[in-house]
């Protein structure tokens, strides 16, 4: 390891040299299957087609552009994301904590056009929203925001999935928004109760509150639909976008519609790299393979095939506490820690990750194929199976 690098990972003894659809390669040629896409970066697979000549053809032609001037893709990408999503505007930045900042901002400035001082952003525990200083403060994970304070205040956390305690709150009068994932990704794909997001969306609506939700990890195909809330048949005021976006090529994106889309004014918010012509065209590549060849549907096919398994050789497995998923964002809850099984599931070649302790987490690329997502289930089987044999207390 190199000691010329920021020690900011917990970095594993592997360089990848190249990939090809859902597959790595290292320096000394090993083959491994992705289950993890760069934590649900490069949904449509490494080194797709139409991606790489996007950017080759873009990079031909004009990699940046500055924002005091217009940029034909950015404005064809907005257009194409608001059509997909019901929202109106989009402003373009470089990651997902970017765009959760101008969420926050948009947030406050609704307050402050409402008259409201010291403004409150509702959040949710286990929540991940980045890890900026807002953003930090937004998250609800004290390991993360250790050593890093004082945070900026202005948010309310309660617990995900209680609406009581949304409930409760109707009647404080400096609240400004409500801000959510609507699939807990970090938090250990942790999916609320049919008709959560419904009602928070009633009480955001009744209340004037803005209703945001981070679709950073679940959007952009993955869960089955462009987007996870759509799968309860509701609108949020607020949207932020990176990660699958770009398929690799950094880009975020906060969305807006209604009062809100119309807060920001020129000089509020600005982005020097934020949609340059190469992102928004490596972005547009990305919009239109998940378009073109139907990826949302086979996500959702794709996941419902993975968690069948699951269930078919886990279902009963003393340990295993549920097996839960939406598309092919699927987590695996055990009764104990299990961050070894990452380095054990290496040792076979494939590439999955353990977030919130105990969950292990599996985000394949959207394109896999059928025999793909067979051995990933069947692995990640025996991995949890010879785990779990291992008694509890001498387990890691």
């Amino acid at each position: 390891m190199t000691e010329y690098l920021m020690n900011t990972y917990q970095r594993l003894p592997l360089t990848f040299a190249c990939g090809e659809g859902a597959w790595l390669w290292d320096l000394q040629g090993n083959k491994y299957l992705d289950a993890l896409s760069g934590v649900a970066v490069t949904n449509i697979g490494h080194a797709h087609p139409r991606l790489t000549t996007a950017i080759a053809k873009q990079s031909k032609l004009l990699l940046h552009c500055s924002n005091i001037y217009r940029v034909a893709a950015q404005e064809e990408l907005a257009q194409r994301l608001c059509e997909l999503s019901g929202m109106q505007r989009v402003f373009f930045c470089n990651s997902g904590a970017e765009a959760n900042e101008a969420a926050i901002k948009l947030a406050r400035l609704h307050a402050h056009n409402r008259g409201i001082q010291e403004p409150i952003i509702v959040v949710m525990e286990s929540a991940f929203h980045g890890r900026t200083l807002a953003t930090l403060a937004a998250t609800g994970n004290t390991k993360a925001q250790a050593g890093f304070g004082p945070l900026p205040s202005g948010f309310l956390r309660i617990p995900y999935g209680d609406i009581g305690m949304l409930r409760a709150l109707r009647r404080k009068r400096n609240i400004a928004a409500v801000m959510l994932e609507p699939i807990q990704g970090e938090g250990g794909v942790r999916i609320p109760s049919p008709g959560y997001l419904q009602q928070v969306r009633d009480i955001c609506t009744r209340k004037n509150w803005l209703m945001i939700l981070d679709e950073i990890q679940s959007g952009m195909g993955r869960t089955g639909r462009w987007f996870a809330h759509q799968h309860e048949g509701i609108n949020p005021d607020v949207m932020t976008l990176a990660k699958g976006l770009g398929g690799g090529v950094p880009i975020g994106a906060c969305l807006a519609r209604g009062a809100a889309a119309e807060l920001f004014g020129p000089g509020s918010h600005g982005s020097t790299f934020g949609g340059n012509p190469l992102a928004c065209r490596a972005a547009q590549a990305v919009v239109e393979t998940i378009a073109g060849d139907e990826l949302c549907a086979r996500a959702a096919a794709l996941g419902e095939r993975i968690q069948t398994a699951l269930r078919e050789g886990l279902g009963g497995v003393a340990g295993v506490v549920e097996i839960r998923g939406k598309g092919l964002m699927i987590g695996i809850e055990l009764d104990r820690p299990c961050g070894d099984l990452v380095k054990q599931a290496l040792e076979r070649f494939l590439l999955i990750n353990v977030t919130a302790e105990r969950v292990v987490r599996l985000l394949p690329p959207l394109i896999l194929k059928d025999g793909e997502a067979d051995q990933i289930a069947a692995t990640v089987t025996e991995l949890v199976k010879q785990f779990l044999a291992t008694p509890a207390e001498t387990a890691p």
